[in-house]
């Protein structure tokens, strides 16, 4: 039996942001080439994409909060 590997999703993109920094960081600087290892919806791109545009106003120790208070908002509605 071949086990394959599923991509990672939206869960898993949010909980790395919440504890990696530097992912964080790179998501901020290069998101297209981060959300590709992602198995994603164009809505929760777009979700991601309107996360990141926000967290450019917020301070640095509040990112990870607040990226993923923004996306858990966006995706429940």
């Amino acid at each position: 039996m071949i086990l394959r590997v599923m991509p990672p999703r939206l869960p898993e993109l949010v909980g790395r942001a919440m504890i990696d920094q530097e992912f964080l960081a790179d998501l901020q600087r290069a998101p297209e080439s981060v959300l590709a290892r992602y198995e994603l919806t164009d809505d929760e791109r777009a979700a991601v994409r309107t996360a990141l545009v926000h967290l450019a106003q917020t301070p640095t120790n509040q990112r990870p909060q607040a990226f993923r208070t923004a996306l858990l908002r966006r995706v429940a509605t």
